[in-house]
């Protein structure tokens, strides 16, 4: 077992140390199959046909993307927008009891709040037509007062390197790359060896439905394109403390985080 794994988050012992070392922790059976098949179930009915809001693999111009809308494949959906107002049972999921605790315990803090305007979304990855996406960390277009905010990926099925499943550069939250060492969208430079150097530290991150990574916002991460003949579909939010606000006039405030508290 992967020294970042652990098992129910229903157990006392979660572990703190090795998440603020590595960056993140994976959760294995965070969630029970009855739930995913719930939402996937959801998710589904809001792909056939695509429901607004969403984001197209063409709207982001990756590597493996569609040209545009007009190019084969250049309606398909790459995230399912507002997961938090779609429909209660996300909301069930994301405020749940065991979410805020083990966010509470990773972050050091009672009082959290759920942004609605970072993931929360439904993340698809379809074949023939996804994208891959590059070296980066989260945080690098949020503005808040402090760059320390956690997100959650439910995986829905499995995810592995074969369908875009995610991977990881353990410990590189704690890195400051120089502006030199990032392109111009801040996506790490995959031409420099001392990214290199990084980048061959990477592990992938394998899941089983109902399994959760939490992984801190600095955490560099990059996925490849789904080679396999199923959609990958995975629920991602974001949390913060209480405390750490919003920079105002910015895309981090535009909506209204949700409190939480244990």
């Amino acid at each position: 077992m992967n020294p970042t794994d652990r098992g129910p988050a229903l157990g006392p012992d979660i572990a703190v140390d090795t998440f603020h070392r590595d960056g993140y922790l994976i959760i294995r059976h965070f969630t029970d199959a009855s739930t995913c098949a719930e939402l996937d179930r959801i998710v589904d009915e809001s792909l056939h046909p695509p429901l607004a809001p969403l984001e197209y693999e063409a709207d982001v111009h990756y590597p493996g993307a569609p040209m545009s809308k007009t190019s084969k494949g250049g309606f398909t959906p790459r995230r399912l927008l507002n997961a938090y107002t779609r429909d209660e049972r996300f909301r069930r999921w994301a405020t749940s009891s065991d979410m805020i605790r083990v966010l509470g315990s990773l972050m050091g803090t009672d009082a959290l709040c759920l942004s609605q305007n970072h993931h929360n979304c439904i993340m698809t990855k379809h074949p023939g037509f996804s994208s891959l996406t590059s070296w980066h960390q989260d945080i690098r277009y949020w503005r808040f007062d402090r760059p320390e905010l956690v997100s959650v990926w439910l995986a829905l099925n499995a995810e592995h390197a074969d369908n875009g499943g995610l991977l990881l550069i353990p410990g590189s939250h704690e890195s400051d790359l120089g502006r030199g060492r990032l392109d111009a969208a801040l996506f790490m430079r995959t031409d420099l060896p001392e990214n290199r150097e990084m980048i061959d530290s990477a592990v992938a991150v394998e899941l089983a439905p109902g399994d959760a990574l939490f992984f801190h916002c600095k955490t560099y991460h990059a996925a490849g394109r789904n080679q396999t003949d199923r959609v990958k579909k995975s629920v991602v939010f974001t949390y913060r403390a209480a405390d750490n606000n919003p920079i105002p006039e910015t895309r981090s405030a535009v909506y209204p985080d949700i409190p939480l508290s244990r």
